[in-house]
C-alpha cells in the first residue's frame, strides 16, 4: 500500500537541499537516509534520500543525484510516496494510518448512525474526518480527543461525542456579547471623551 509521506517545497541553499512538508507521524522512519520513495508525478522519481536535517523548524532533505538549486527547484510540489505494509500499525496505539480510518462507520455514543468516513483532511492545526451522511451530504468532524471518543478497528467504527451544532446546525448554540443585558445606567449614555 502506498502512502503520501511528504510534499517537496522550495529549494534551500545552492547544494540541492529542499524543504519538505511532512505528512507522516514517523518522518525518521519514512524519510530517513536511504529511503527510496515513489513520486507524484511519477516521472520525477523514484527519489532516494541521501541526508536530512532540521533547520529553523523545517525538515530539509537532499536526494541522491540532486546537486544544485536548479535541480532541487525542479522537484517543487512533488509528492513523496512510501510503500507501507497494509498490516503494519503505527508505534503509538492511539495513532492510525488514513487507510485504517477510511470507510469506518461514524456513530454517536448511543449508537445513532452519523455516516461513513470517506476522506481524512490533514490541516496544520488538526485532522478532519470527512463523513458522508446517509442522505449524501457531508459533515467535517475534527479528529480530536474531545470529539472522537474512540476508534474500534475490529467493529469498523468511530464513536463520537460532538458538541451541539457540529452534526445538526439547528442545535447550534450562538453566543454573542450583544445578548447580554446592558448594565444599569448604560442605556442612552453617549460615549465620553474630549470634545
Amino acid at each position: 500500500m502506498q502512502l503520501v509521506v511528504a510534499r517537496i517545497g522550495r529549494a534551500h541553499g545552492i547544494k540541492g537541499e529542499v524543504t519538505v512538508e511532512v505528512r507522516t507521524d514517523e518522518p525518521e522512519l519514512r524519510l530517513g537516509p536511504g529511503a527510496v520513495l515513489a513520486t507524484e508525478p511519477a516521472a520525477t522519481g523514484p527519489l532516494t534520500v541521501e541526508s536530512g536535517r532540521v533547520h529553523s523548524g523545517r525538515l530539509l532533505l537532499r536526494f541522491e543525484g540532486v546537486r544544485d538549486r536548479t535541480a532541487a527547484e525542479a522537484l517543487r510540489n512533488t509528492l513523496l510516496i512510501a510503500e507501507v505494509d497494509p498490516e503494519e500499525l503505527p508505534e503509538d496505539e492511539d495513532e492510525f494510518y488514513d487507510h485504517q480510518l477510511i470507510d469506518l462507520d461514524v456513530v454517536l455514543a448511543d449508537g445513532t448512525e452519523i455516516g461513513r468516513i470517506t476522506e481524512i483532511s490533514h490541516l496544520p492545526s488538526q485532522d478532519l474526518f470527512i463523513v458522508e451522511r446517509p442522505d449524501g451530504s457531508e459533515v467535517m468532524i475534527p479528529f480530536v480527543e474531545e470529539i472522537v471518543a474512540g476508534i474500534d478497528l475490529e467493529e469498523q467504527r468511530a464513536v463520537i461525542t460532538p458538541p451541539p451544532g457540529l452534526i445538526d446546525a439547528s442545535e447550534a448554540v450562538v453566543a454573542s456579547s450583544r445578548d447580554e443585558e446592558e448594565a444599569p445606567g448604560d442605556a442612552g449614555e453617549a460615549p465620553k471623551g474630549d470634545a
